[in-house]
């Protein structure tokens, strides 16, 4: 669970949340993501080790450059915490209908016997 705190810290900065929204095309060198995200490349190198360190980008070296691009493993993790509270509150808005349906058909069954 520690490991999805950090995806959450590090998803929460808007310049971050930009640089993952480049990254979702595929692989990007350090001056693709300056030239879409208009960041200078001292702070996008920042935000890039500190998406690394959460586990959520990782770094290819090809020849002089680097390439950079999102690690599926955080976005799963990611979707299982989500998912657990899809289920939890699916199933209060179930309980819910239900609750909200019999209170329904008690009042149809009120007015027809008047």
């Amino acid at each position: 669970m520690e490991s999805q705190i950090t995806i959450f810290q590090a998803l929460s900065d808007p310049a971050r949340l930009r640089i993952v929204e480049v990254m979702k095309s595929g692989e990007c060198s350090v001056g693709d993501i300056v030239d879409r995200v208009e960041i200078q490349q001292s702070g996008v190198s920042r935000h890039l080790r500190i998406l690394a360190e959460a586990g959520i980008a990782q770094m290819r070296p090809d020849g002089q450059k680097r390439l950079y691009s999102l690690r599926r493993e955080a976005f799963e993790q990611l979707e299982a915490w989500v998912a657990e509270y899809r289920r939890h509150w699916n199933a209060r808005l179930d309980r819910l209908g239900a609750v909200l349906e019999r209170r329904r058909a008690a009042a149809k069954t009120q007015e027809k016997s008047r």
